[in-house]
């Protein structure tokens, strides 16, 4: 087979294979791959003939819907990258977005006005143009698989947006490194639940493509409603789960699977934030037959960078490894001088191989930050990419300790917050956790949400932690605040006294 340089190839060569077969669904209907491949070409022959150049970004503001991944696509089918925005960003965010960005167009459900001088092109206009796929195919064939693929905006510690620029050869050999090693084929149903302007997504939308899989995009409502939302896995007979560990989490801490479990799933696919065993036990009893795989890795690695296919039991609490790199990636644990850190000791994540991202968008200066020269080469370029994150080794497999700026020092002892909230998960009644640090009083403040009561929690923490580890306050939250990315909001709390 010719090697491929382009992830649109992805969809072409499944619609000429199953075109027929269902490709996406939604709320409202649902679209097969030959349909997929017209209604994408027809948006790149749009996308054309407005004369945007080769490799531009094309903005894209998606919900979830299929008509989001028609237009994705479409980008590609032009030779360009596109940058998947959230349709309901809050103007002030979406406009420092598009300062950065200056994309070449936008596509927009409505054509409504944005605050960009940007031409703004409705989805409806872009999927009624006639494809000219000669065209199309003579463009593609000017893009290298260096070039970009899509930009994801994440917001980082200081919550300003910074698009990630990922490539081709990237995306490419993450989708083919992960059908491998996870055994995912065309029998694979998903079950779409990561909105399509977070990377975690991507794991739904390129599968699909690459297997000729089908993925049905959840609405946003079930994850309310869990006893409908495992209904409505099994009318749907997905079988296969590329979630967020923060829904797997919600799952798990409403008590349905108790009662009644999705028996369809055979695999469960998680990242974005730290596994820990109590909900994943839950999870195990419910389908002792069902495969889990705990994923590792920031966006600027290509969605990810290090994988665990759960084969033991662990305790509750226990904080699950994140295993082995990625095929073709190498993690390294580095101490704050970039030296190796001994076996056993705790370093940040540093990351180098094909996954790596071009850089952030824009801003050569963060990119030249977080992309410096790989310590143990000096002889040519050798990009790693510094995590922030920090990692140990345990039983020959990695394991997330937490952020970099989650370590403090309070009264002359470094603290892992991460340690504290993973204590929190084991009390009963503690659905989900976040401790956040005041370094002017020096006060650790421990927010969560479930149904136990403050002084429980506090009593509770006394018998797992050392003094010198006990959060000043607890405040208990009906449900704690998440970002639009579903991840807990750690900034909004830092602001919360």
């Amino acid at each position: 087979m010719e090697t491929m340089k382009n992830s649109f190839a992805y969809l072409e060569r499944t619609a000429a294979r199953v075109p027929d077969k269902t490709a996406f669904t939604d709320e409202s209907g649902s679209v097969t791959f030959a349909e997929l491949l017209r209604r994408a070409n027809a948006v790149g022959t749009m996308l054309t003939r407005r004369n945007i150049a080769l490799r531009q970004p094309v903005a894209v503001l998606v919900g979830r819907d299929t008509a989001s991944v028609v237009a994705l696509l479409g980008v590609l089918a032009a030779g360009c990258c596109y940058a998947p925005i959230d349709a309901d960003t809050p103007t002030a965010r979406l406009e420092k977005i598009l300062r950065t960005l200056s994309p070449a167009a936008i596509l927009s459900r409505d054509g409504a006005e944005l605050p960009t001088d940007a031409p703004i092109i409705a989805f409806d206009s872009a999927f009624s143009e006639f494809p000219d796929t000669a065209l199309l195919a003579e463009r593609r064939a000017a893009v290298l698989d260096v070039d970009p693929a899509y930009i994801i905006h994440t917001s980082g510690s200081t919550g300003d947006p910074k698009g990630i620029v990922v490539p081709h050869r990237a995306l490419i050999d993450f989708c083919d490194w992960m059908a491998d090693a996870l055994s995912l084929d065309e029998t694979c149903v998903f079950a779409n639940q990561a909105p399509f302007f977070f990377d975690l997504s991507v794991k739904d939308l390129y599968m699909t493509l690459k297997l000729g899989a089908t993925a049905h995009i959840m609405p946003r409502q079930l994850f309310m409603f869990p006893a409908k939302l495992v209904d409505w896995l099994g009318e749907h007979s997905v079988n296969t789960l590329c979630w967020a560990t923060s829904a797997f989490n919600l799952v798990a801490n409403s008590g349905i699977l108790a009662i009644q479990a999705p028996d369809t799933l055979r695999s469960v696919i998680l990242g974005g934030e730290t596994l820990y065993a109590t909900p994943l036990n839950i999870w195990r009893r419910a389908l002792p037959e069902c495969r889990f795989i705990n994923l590792y890795g920031p966006t600027e690695t290509t969605v990810d960078c290090a994988y665990y296919i759960v084969d033991r039991e662990y305790d509750n609490g226990d904080v699950v490894p994140i295993g082995r790199a990625c095929e073709n990636m190498e993690i390294m644990l580095l101490d704050e001088h970039l030296q190796l850190v001994a076996d056993g000791e705790r370093g940040e994540i540093c990351v180098r191989g094909t996954g790596l991202a071009l850089g952030y968008y824009g801003d050569g200066d963060k990119t030249r930050r977080a992309f410096v020269q790989n310590p143990r080469n000096a002889h040519y370029p050798d990009l790693i990419y510094r995590t922030g994150d920090y990692a140990y080794v345990r039983d020959g497999l990695l394991v997330f300790a937490s952020r970099l700026d989650g370590q403090i020092k309070r009264g002359g002892y470094r603290i892992e917050l991460g340690e504290i909230e993973r204590a929190l998960t084991t009390i009963s009644g503690v659905d989900n956790a976040v401790c956040v640090y005041d370094e002017v009083s020096e006060r650790v403040t421990c927010h969560y949400d479930g149904t136990a009561d403050e002084r429980a929690v506090a009593g509770a923490l006394r018998g797992a932690l050392p003094k010198y580890m006990l959060p000043n306050a607890y405040t208990r939250h009906d449900a704690l605040p998440r970002t639009a990315n579903g991840k807990l909001d750690r900034k909004t709390l830092r602001g919360v006294v």
